[in-house]
């Protein structure tokens, strides 16, 4: 089943102008619902860009971008918002919480967002939190949590509105190997649970874990296909 349909997407920044660049420079892509795809290339390939534009950071230049069948490269601010709490969950290199909340409060924030009622809240954290094995650090902060404890945070956050997808960008970048393969059992237990996985690297070992491989290079994808075939 179709989730994700990338028609043609142009980002162009100084448009017709000498210092012209062009991060996305025709992009076609679909990616199916329960699939677990790494988007790999080197830095200035065009790939964060690419996950700004599927996860609704960002709008393209050109060209038009289907979520579940809607149009959303022509939404405004407020109705991307909206997309990107309901359908994405984000996990970053850097983490990304709030210093001065608790894990708790941090995984809380996307619930707070959507409007979900307080006992409903609480009921999703601890599960959310529960699931990654951090329940017992729920009012710890993150200075007081490992880089290992912080990433489970943010997978926390990312699931607790049970979105459809998992948007990670550079997941284990900051963290020790053993750690970072923790991190990526996780995701593959989510995509067995039926999420769509779609994973950001520079790294083909952390990209071969997935099932089908996009290699993109100078804002062009030059490789999509699966594992299996994949040069890496």
């Amino acid at each position: 089943m179709k989730l994700i349909e990338l028609d043609n997407i142009f980002k162009i920044y100084n448009e017709d102008m000498e210092n012209e660049v062009r991060a996305l420079n025709g992009v076609s892509l679909i990616i199916d619902k329960g699939e677990f795809v790494a988007i790999i290339g080197p830095s200035g390939s065009g790939k964060s860009t690419l996950m700004n534009i599927i996860g609704c950071l960002d709008l393209p230049t050109y060209g038009d971008y289907f979520l579940n069948g809607q149009l959303v490269s022509d939404m405004d601010d407020g109705e991307l918002s909206k997309i990107r709490n309901r359908e994405v969950g984000f996990i970053f290199q850097s983490f990304n919480l709030i210093p001065a909340l608790s894990a708790y409060e941090n995984v809380e924030l996307p619930l707070i967002y959507q409007g979900v009622r307080g006992d409903k809240r609480e009921e999703m954290v601890f599960e959310a939190l529960e699931k990654l094995g951090i329940e017992d650090r729920a009012y710890h902060r993150p200075t007081e949590m490992s880089g290992g404890q912080q990433q489970r945070v943010a997978i926390a956050r990312a699931i607790v509105t049970r979105a459809p997808i998992i948007l990670a960008d550079e997941p284990t970048g900051a963290l020790d190997s053993k750690t970072g393969e923790t991190v990526l059992e996780i995701l593959h237990g989510l995509h067995r649970e039926g999420t769509t996985i779609i994973l950001i690297t520079h790294d083909s070992r952390i990209a071969s874990t997935a099932e089908r491989i996009i290699r993109i290079s100078d804002g062009v994808i030059v490789q999509d296909c699966p594992r299996e075939e994949a040069e890496l």
